[in-house]
Formats: C-alpha cells, structure tokens, sequence
C-alpha cells in the first residue's frame, strides 16, 4: 500500500460513495425488479450537470418505479452546467429537483425503498430501512462499523457517513477486484462499475472531470469525486483503489493530484495523460483573463507502481 498525509483521520465521503448506494440498489434486486439499465445505473451513481439526457434518465427510472418527481426531497438548484442552466432561463423555466445534481441517487434510493417495503416518504431518515441497508454496505466494503460511524447530512439531505482514507481506499479496491466480498456484493459492484465505465457521460457530464478521466482511460478505470475535495477511483487491471482528499476542501486541486498519482501507478498511458493534460496542470486566471499561474501536483517518493 502506498498513502502519504493522515490517511487514519475519518473523512466524509460525500458524492464519491454512490457507486457504492447504486450497487445496493443493485444488490436489494430493485435493479432487475424495475428493469434498470446501466444508463439508469450510471445516473444513480452520478452528481450529474442536470443536461436534458440527465434528467431524461432521472425520469426513466421514477417512471419504472411509478412514483412522480414530487417523491424526490433532494431539493431544486439550477443545473450545474451553464448552457443548460442559460437554456432553462431562457425557456423560462425554474430549476426543480430533477435538475439537481443527486437526483439520480435519490431516484435509486427511493426504488430501493419500494423493493425491500421501506416507505419512501421517509428515505432521507437514517433509520430508514434502505438507509440502513446502503450503510450496511459500505461497512462490510470498508471494514467499518458503521455503528459506530460519524453520520452526518449531505448536501442533498441524506446520511453520510465517514471514514479513514485507509477504509476508503480498501472499499474502491474491492470495487476494483471485487474481492474481500459476499458474492451477493461484488455481483452488484460489478454491474455498477460496468455501468459508469461504459456511460461516464451519465456520471457527469459536459465538461467535468470524472466523465473526462474514464473517457480517456478507455474502460480501465471507474472514478467518482465528492464535495470538499474528495476522489476515488477503482482500476480493475491493477486490483487498484485510489482515495484522495484535498485538505482545504476545495476540489481545484483534485484532479493534478488524481491524474499524477494515477500516471504513477501506471493506470493513465501517454494519450489518456495527453488528453487530460488541461485538467493535470489547470491554469489559473486573474479577473481580466490573463493567467497568472497553474496548479501542478508534485508526488512523494513514497508513491510509486509498487507502494514502496
């Protein structure tokens, strides 16, 4: 294992543990009772931009369970990718909770309820049965008790829970290997991963990061980010996971860090890096558009291809 800062202090996992909520809507069998495709997968595993096809998958998925966009609590912003925010304005339109960046995963939770007989009027509660399954889960991928867990609420209203860098780590190796895992668990993690690997658009979209790192990575690589800085990626060739947190929170220095530790580890080749290159050494500008400076990631000896 190779680690550099205090990968033993818990850590709030935020966004980068839905691929993680999607495999327990997966594994409950809400999935195949509602007929899921991987592009529904894809979403519920998403912090999307809110572009039309993402909420044309939101609204695929509350049609197959037969519940309205009402049932969403995830609250309304506007979409986070600016010509789609612009296009709403100018439809004059207001942003609603399909727009939100979660409410792939809220749509996933509430088909979850439905299939295991939780009410999902309540799904945001942490008692709730399917939050109590989703945590469940990310224990045994951790090796966490989530008992014990500092759980808190996300953006988005639903429990979040933190854990070492360490933990985290391990569970987007198991992601990767799928080892160290009930059956039950990797068949469902397979099938999430599969899902994001083969529709990264839907994770993300226009212009984002995680959408950009799997395309390049041509299906070798499944990523997530969460709010505050955090990142993780699973790299099946390699039986490789990969946590990230940024200590002041702010997600601008995430992807140098990611990339580099990446190419590193031999994950990204030559085109995949030169394709990335503008999201490994971001320019940063002054208010009349001249750069001023760059953000570069500079990795310890202590990470190399081995973990040495």
């Amino acid at each position: 294992m190779a680690s550099y800062g205090a990968i033993d202090v818990p850590v709030y996992l935020r966004s980068a543990a839905k691929p993680f909520i999607a495999a327990e809507v997966v594994a409950s069998g809400a999935a195949d009772r509602f007929g899921l495709g991987r592009r529904e997968l894809a979403v519920i595993a998403a912090s999307h931009n809110g572009e039309p096809l993402h909420l044309d998958a939101v609204r695929s998925i509350l049609a197959k369970i037969g519940l309205p966009a009402s049932a969403l609590q995830c609250g309304a912003h506007a979409p986070n990718y600016d010509p789609a925010a612009a296009a709403l304005v100018a439809a004059g339109e207001r942003p609603t909770a399909l727009h939100n960046n979660c409410s792939g995963k809220h749509a996933g939770i509430l088909a979850l309820c439905l299939a295991i007989g939780a009410p999902p009027e309540t799904y945001l509660e942490p008692g709730n049965p399917a939050q109590r399954r989703i945590l469940a889960l990310c224990g045994r991928l951790t090796d966490d008790d989530p008992e014990r867990w500092p759980v808190g609420v996300d953006g988005c209203g639903i429990p979040v829970f933190a854990t070492p860098l360490r933990n985290a780590a391990l569970a987007f190796a198991r992601f990767a290997t799928l080892e160290g895992v009930e059956d039950r668990d990797a068949a469902a993690l397979e099938r999430v991963r599969a899902a994001m690997i083969a529709y990264p658009w839907y994770v993300a979209g226009t212009g984002r990061f995680d959408t950009a790192l799997m395309t390049a990575a041509r299906g070798s690589l499944a990523c997530k980010a969460g709010a505050e800085g955090v990142h993780g990626s699973a790299v099946p060739a390699l039986g490789l996971g990969l946590v990230a947190k940024v200590a002041d929170g702010s997600r601008r220095a995430a992807p140098p860090a990611v990339i580099a530790t990446l190419r590193r580890l031999g994950a990204l080749d030559d085109a995949a890096f030169t394709e990335l290159a503008g999201y490994a050494r971001p320019e940063v500008y002054n208010v009349a558009g001249r750069t001023v400076g760059y953000i570069e990631a500079h990795l310890p000896d202590t990470i190399s291809p081995r973990g040495a």
